[in-house]
């Protein structure tokens, strides 16, 4: 299985730099097995599911994890200052040390306070294979309170290449369901979701789990490898409660569907499986590699976004619903202008 099966060709027009407003008016490309694809609104999606079905949703909430600080250092000719980006990627203990980018990485060194505004500075702990240990000086509620006044958010690079995240996106980069803070990225199929299509769904007879998953920017590591069954995936952390766990299992006794809505909150919800499709409670890093042969324990259905070439993620829905058949909804979505990634339009995949 080699990393050009998973390549094509796709417009640079069509990366989208912002969402639609409202939510649910982005395109949806309903496909179900080999039936004929449909062009349809996210609204659309309580006309699509059955009552008693079981969307997974993945309540992580975004840190407005990229930083601007100043850095002051002593020397012979006086205090020197530099300007330093950092770009947080997840905590290493509960007492403020994070693993961080940071930009230009030789401007910092061991020791070195970095002050941030509002509040926010932190001291270098180490400097180390292309990242740095930052230890902040504020913890739980104060730590997020301060880095929502200096932080900004932390846009995938598709879109920061094109422009800079700005306070809009503070708002658009996040889900309404968005509780427990600790993503670096957002799940970003869920980001079509309004609290009046939550309720349609509800209306419908559709049932609703929250799990967690926090989003690392390892999400947007490219694949390096010709065999892509060599690949290794980076670590995520997540939780699946016990009471989420039972819902689930509820609804597949009931014959219900258990639809994933975005990739993160399938990656965790079969992570969480026994062989069988029986779900426990877990908690822990998963780094689940789902590709082409992957036989899926609970998922019937995904909801997702339109995805990178050749990235892990398209090797996913690869998975779900066949690579050929996964070739014919992204020629169609490019021949349709669908628009692509984070901020993109969406799709129901329903093998």
């Amino acid at each position: 299985m080699k990393l050009s099966d998973f390549d094509f060709d796709l417009p640079d027009s069509l990366i989208a730099t912002r969402p639609v407003h409202p939510r649910p008016s982005a395109r949806l490309l309903f496909a179900k097995g080999q039936e004929p694809l449909q062009d349809l609104q996210v609204y659309d999606l309580p006309n699509l599911l059955q009552p008693g079905d079981r969307m997974i949703l993945n309540n992580t909430k975004v840190l407005p994890a990229r930083l601007f600080g100043t850095r002051a250092r002593q020397t012979a000719q006086g205090l020197v200052t530099a300007k330093v980006e950092v770009t947080l990627l997840e905590p290493m203990d509960n007492a403020g040390l994070w693993r961080a980018l940071a930009k230009p990485l030789r401007k910092i060194k061991p020791g070195e306070v970095v002050e941030f505004g509002a509040g926010l500075r932190a001291r270098v702990e180490a400097v180390a294979d292309g990242e740095a240990h930052f230890r902040f000086d504020l913890q739980g509620d104060a730590f997020e309170d301060a880095l929502g006044q200096a932080g900004t958010m932390p846009l995938p690079p598709y879109i920061a290449a094109k422009r800079p995240a700005d306070a809009q996106d503070n708002e658009d980069y996040q889900t309404v369901f968005a509780r427990e803070p600790g993503a670096v990225a957002a799940p970003t199929a869920s980001l079509h979701f309004d609290d009046a299509l939550l309720q349609s769904l509800r209306d419908k007879g559709v049932d609703f789990t929250e799990v967690t998953l926090h989003v690392g920017a390892g999400t947007f590591l490219p694949v390096k490898v010709d065999d892509v069954t060599t690949h290794r995936m980076h670590a995520e952390r997540g939780e699946v409660t016990a009471a989420a766990a039972a819902e689930i299992n509820q609804t597949r006794a009931r014959g219900g569907r258990i639809i994933a809505v975005g990739t993160t909150a399938l990656r965790l919800i079969e992570t969480a499986a026994a062989p069988d499709g029986t779900m426990h409670p877990w908690q822990g890093d998963t780094d689940i590699f789902i590709y082409p042969g992957y036989d899926f324990r609970v998922t019937d259905g995904l909801m997702t976004n339109f995805h990178l070439p050749k990235s892990t993620l398209l090797m996913l829905v690869s998975a779900l619903l066949g690579a050929d058949r996964i070739r014919q909804i992204y020629d169609h979505a490019v021949a349709r202008e669908y628009r692509f990634f984070s901020y993109g339009d969406a799709s129901l995949l329903l093998p």
